[in-house]
């Protein structure tokens, strides 16, 4: 669920022991072909880089969108991993706080740009709450996953980043959904994601499903420790796979899975 916190190959080839250069791949090869997604999202992340929020959106329609590139496929396969790139920079100190607040708003502007090419399957009839838990401001991730999860059929109330624990008990009155989604990409709003667990809990009981993820639970081995109550479902930053784990969950058949498939950030 995204904002900052996951290079691009030499352009030469690399000298085998004895200095000569490796054998060309064969004419037929795939992996010899340029591939344009991954060009585009280099172009998009010097976009970002710049601040360059015109040139940034006109690389998504005219390289993206016009030459058929699927909304789903533009997230996992130019948005997301440009993202990751830019918390890499920023974790590194290569880039500054602004420079990454100004790539993150440039992908926020594209992504609600994006929206209304977003193909949206049949209703299936089930309603879902998404959110950020308490205390956590990066929203990337909750928002491509919460597009992905409209495109396949559901009816998805998004509320944002860093939701109150009252509010979002309140909406979930007030809207009865099948299911939360809970976000969290770092592990420093871990205090306020239990809290909003529990009271969940509390207030629906276990009939309310509840699936918790995002870039904080990508990686078992370092997911912030939490007393999470029994049944509540956590996911990493696979976006198509919370769909298909949300499918799996309310019995609802998956959708085809989108073109080319990375993880999104969260």
């Amino acid at each position: 669920m995204t904002d900052p916190h996951p290079d691009s190959p030499s352009a030469h080839p690399r000298p085998t022991p004895d200095g000569a250069a490796p054998p060309a791949a064969p004419a037929g090869d795939a992996s010899a072909r340029p591939d344009p997604l991954r060009r585009l999202q280099e172009r998009y992340l010097e976009a970002q880089l710049r601040g360059d929020r015109r040139e940034a959106l006109r690389l998504i329609d005219e390289e993206g969108i016009a030459r058929g590139h699927s909304v789903p496929t533009l997230h996992l396969r130019v948005i997301t991993p440009a993202q990751q790139e830019i918390g890499r920079l920023w974790q590194q100190n290569v880039i500054h706080v602004a420079q990454e607040h100004a790539a993150t708003a440039i992908s926020q502007l594209v992504v609600s740009h994006l929206y209304r090419f977003l193909p949206v399957r049949p209703p299936v009839g089930r309603r879902l709450l998404v959110a950020c838990a308490p205390g956590e401001r990066h929203e990337m991730g909750a928002r491509i996953a919460s597009d992905l999860l409209e495109a396949a059929g559901f009816a998805v109330h998004y509320l944002g980043a860093d939701v109150p624990v009252r509010d979002l008990v309140a909406h979930a009155a007030a809207t009865h959904p099948d299911l939360v989604v809970l976000s969290a990409a770092t592990g420093m709003c871990t205090p306020g994601l239990v809290e909003a667990v529990a009271t969940l809990r509390a207030t629906f009981g276990a009939a309310l499903p509840i699936v918790v993820g995002g870039a904080a639970f990508a990686e078992p081995d370092t997911a912030p420790p939490c007393d999470l109550p029994d049944g509540v479902l956590q996911h990493g930053v696979d976006a198509p796979g919370l769909v298909a784990l949300v499918c799996d969950r309310l019995g609802i058949p998956r959708p085809p899975a989108p073109d080319s498939v990375v993880q999104a950030a969260a």
